[in-house]
C-alpha cells in the first residue's frame, strides 16, 4: 500500500477490527508489521524480546481497538506508539535497561510494502494493460473485463450475452490474442 490510500485501507480496517473482524486484524498485521517490529527491535535490543513485543502489541490492538480514533491519530501513529509503549513495558518489567541496537539494524527487518520502482512499474503496465483494452471491439472488451477483473465464468458471459458458449470462448480467445499482441510492441 502507499500514502493516501494505504492509510485509507489501515483506517479501514481498523474501523472494522473494533467490529471484531479477525480479517481486519490480519490486514494490519500484514500492513504494518515490518515497521512495528523494526520500533520494537530498536527500543529492546533483542530480536527475541522484540518479536515477544509485537506479539503483544496485536494482542493489545485486538483488545482495545475500540480505543482507535481517526480524528486524533493515523493509524501507524497510534500503533507505533503500542509498540513503544509494549516495548518500555518489557524493559520495565525486566528490570534492567538494555542498550539500544543501533538503527541500522533495523536494516534486516524487511518491510512488505512494494518499493517506488514496482508501484512505477505495476502503474505503467496497469495504464498500457487499460489502453490495449481500449483497442478492442466493445463487446471482446467488455467479456474480458466480466471474465478476468469481475470473476464472471465462461458460461455466465454466454447467457448474459445470449449467445452459445463456443462462441463466447472464441471472442474472448481471440481478444486475448489481440491483447497479447498489444502489449507485446
Amino acid at each position: 500500500m502507499a500514502g493516501a490510500q494505504s492509510n485509507s485501507l489501515l483506517i479501514d480496517s481498523m474501523q472494522r477490527l473494533k467490529l471484531g473482524d479477525q480479517t481486519a486484524l490480519a490486514e494490519v498485521y500484514q500492513a504494518t508489521s515490518a515497521k512495528l517490529f523494526g520500533i520494537c527491535l530498536r527500543i529492546l535490543g533483542d530480536r527475541s524480546e522484540a518479536e515477544d513485543a509485537l506479539q503483544d502489541v496485536y494482542v493489545s490492538l485486538w483488545t482495545n481497538a475500540g480505543q482507535f480514533d481517526a480524528r486524533r491519530a493515523s493509524p501507524i501513529s497510534w500503533l507505533a506508539t503500542f509498540a513503544r509503549n509494549r516495548s518500555i513495558d518489557r524493559i520495565r518489567r525486566s528490570g534492567r535497561l538494555r542498550a539500544a541496537e543501533p538503527i541500522t539494524a533495523a536494516e534486516q527487518v524487511a518491510d512488505g510494502a512494494p518499493t517506488a520502482v514496482a508501484v512505477l512499474i505495476e502503474g505503467e503496465d496497469r495504464a498500457r494493460i487499460h489502453s490495449c483494452l481500449g483497442q478492442l471491439e466493445d463487446r471482446q472488451r467488455e467479456s474480458i473485463r466480466a471474465a478476468f477483473f469481475e470473476g464472471f465464468s465462461y458460461p455466465e458471459l454466454a447467457a448474459r450475452a445470449s449467445i452459445p458458449l463456443g462462441t463466447m470462448k472464441s471472442l474472448i480467445r481471440r481478444g486475448l490474442a489481440r491483447l497479447k499482441e498489444c502489449l507485446e510492441q
